[in-house]
């Protein structure tokens, strides 16, 4: 079922402490994201609307040692059930209650999702193979 917009517009209140955050529909949710960066998913896998915010390695055990639920959810595939994990998590109790209490949180998602958007290294090209040519032989010829 798809997010109330009364809730979306509330975790925008809540995300204000970081900036504007903007949303936009997504797969029966909501994205919600600041300046074109994706950091916080609206979802209901099943037990109500939740806020999902994003994490990396860096911030995942914060998020666990809060008792964060991960966003984990089965799909199925070629008709076998098939369980998708993303890096979000839900987004405390307690933080739930004010933009205040949201603050650190949204700044640990956004940089999460910053983290995620910083381009990769190029990788090289390998090297072009010189033509060798015979010593005997002109060029062009």
């Amino acid at each position: 079922m798809a997010a109330n917009r009364d809730f979306v517009d509330y975790c925008l209140e809540l995300l204000s402490g970081i900036g504007p955050c903007t949303a936009r529909r997504m797969f029966g949710g909501w994205g919600l994201s600041l300046d074109g960066l994706n950091m916080a998913l609206i979802a209901d896998l099943g037990d109500g609307e939740k806020l999902w915010l994003k994490a990396d390695a860096d911030s995942q055990p914060r998020f666990e040692a809060e008792g964060c639920a991960r966003f984990a959810m089965t799909m199925t595939k070629k008709g076998a059930p098939v369980q998708m994990s993303l890096g979000y998590y839900s987004a405390p109790v307690d933080a739930m209650e004010s933009a205040l209490a949201m603050t650190p949180w949204a700044r640990l998602a956004l940089e999460s999702a910053r983290k995620a958007h910083r381009p990769k290294p190029a990788r090289r090209a390998p090297a072009k193979k010189a033509v060798r040519r015979p010593a005997n032989r002109p060029p062009g010829g």
